[in-house]
């Protein structure tokens, strides 16, 4: 027993340093997701699969980047970027960043409005209302607490969301064959490819770049170098392995889902739809805990969201806003796009499509930063892991470009 105390103890210590990817995983199993992984499943059964391990694989890489960048630098990523370029590429840079926390916010929001819809049958609109306050709450309590109850909160809601949406799989279990199929790299048409960068952008998420750098420098300050610094590195990367594969699992559960009970159904391109059919093939039990999943993610995922949006702002611009009024800024196009009648769903895989666009701005210079000895000194990228990066911006840019081509045609 006396020689299992000190590993108990090194353990703990080492648990006691995770937390700040979970709350960055939030924003792979947001409302954004759901919708986008859904459609993918209903439509066309397992094909996707592959997009999905993808696009979680660079997920991992790049927010272990940008946890690495913050604990290196003590620099979040936006504030490395404001001191590399002159004002006016620094405005515009903030620029984008804001209309992709805005399409942000609007997904979340959303997805939080549909889920109070069907739990509570409450207009979309007081669901919006509801949703933004609620995260406001959230924000609260990282504001006037700290950052570590936020991310026990943020943690607990991410459980929540994935038994919401992986309970149907013990119900009507996926093929196996069929998930290994759509390991295969491959798409069947033009509206797959559109589909396949919703998914994308929906998985790797830009805020969560950009947040995560604050996220570790904010919980572990800048440690010193030599072996503190690789401890602390390396207990970082298993928080994102164990973080991203979590996110991940969740991801493909909804895929897998949709697959397994969804495809061939009419009616199932809205959340709504989905919804009902899976209260009609899989139970009302199964259903409201799909529901529940769904408030849960709008819930969490609004909050982290307009976190990172500060952050960006404040790095950026060294400007701080109020909390009511960052909250605001994002809060009221959602709430206008539910006053005017939008339908909810098609505005969540749109803006999903948006925030594909938004993924270079945060992928080029975090890559670019975190490859330079100038900037991260013996912390600096190995080839082998500037490479892989630099080839996952690289297909992100190209998707992207396939995306406008075939949307304009």
């Amino acid at each position: 027993m006396v020689a299992l105390r000190p590993k108990a103890a090194r353990v703990r210590a080492g648990a006691a340093l995770l937390g700040p990817a979970f709350v960055a995983a939030i924003a792979y199993v947001d409302p954004g997701n759901v919708a986008t992984n859904t459609a993918a499943g209903a439509r066309y059964g397992y094909l996707l699969v592959w997009v999905l391990v993808v696009a979680t694989a660079m997920a991992g890489l790049v927010q272990y980047l940008s946890a690495k960048l913050g604990l290196v630098t003590g620099q979040s990523l936006p504030e490395a970027v404001r001191d590399r370029v002159p004002r006016p590429v620094r405005l515009a840079y903030w620029g984008q960043a804001e209309v992709v926390a805005m399409a942000t916010d609007l997904a979340e929001v959303l997805g939080g409005a549909i889920a109070l819809a069907l739990l509570f049958d409450l207009p979309l609109l007081v669901g919006g209302v509801i949703t933004g306050v609620v995260s406001t709450a959230l924000l609260l309590v990282q504001d006037r607490r700290g950052q570590r109850p936020f991310e026990r909160v943020v943690t607990t809601l991410l459980v929540v969301v994935a038994v919401g949406f992986a309970a149907g799989l013990f119900v009507d279990p996926p093929s196996v064959a069929g998930t290994v199929g759509g390991l295969v790299p491959r798409f069947d048409g033009a509206d797959s490819v559109l589909l396949a960068a919703g998914m994308l952008g929906a998985t790797v998420m830009p805020h969560a770049v950009y947040l995560h750098s604050a996220l570790a420098r904010d919980r572990h300050g800048r440690p010193e170098g030599g072996a503190p610094r690789r401890r602390l590195l390396a207990a970082t990367k298993v928080d994102v392995v164990v973080a991203m594969v979590f996110a991940g699992a969740v991801n493909l559960a909804v895929l897998l889902l949709a697959a397994s009970a969804l495809r061939g159904l009419p009616d199932v391109d809205g959340l709504e739809g989905v919804h009902a059919a899976v209260g009609s093939r899989l139970g009302g039990g199964i259903a409201l805990l799909f529901a529940v999943g769904l408030l849960a993610s709008g819930f969490a995922s609004t909050a982290v969201g307009c976190y990172a949006g500060a952050v960006v702002v404040d790095g950026l611009l060294r400007f701080r806003i109020p909390l009511l009024v960052r909250r605001l800024v994002t809060l009221v196009p959602a709430l206008v796009v539910l006053a005017v009648g939008v339908d909810p769903t098609q505005a969540l895989v749109l803006s999903q499509v948006v925030l594909s666009f938004g993924i270079p701005f945060a992928l080029v210079p975090l890559v670019w930063l975190t490859a330079r000895r100038s900037v991260m000194g013996t912390a600096a990228n190995h080839v082998g892991t500037t490479v892989a990066a630099g080839a996952a911006s690289v297909a992100v840019i190209a998707l992207n470009l396939v995306l406008v081509y075939l949307t304009f045609a």
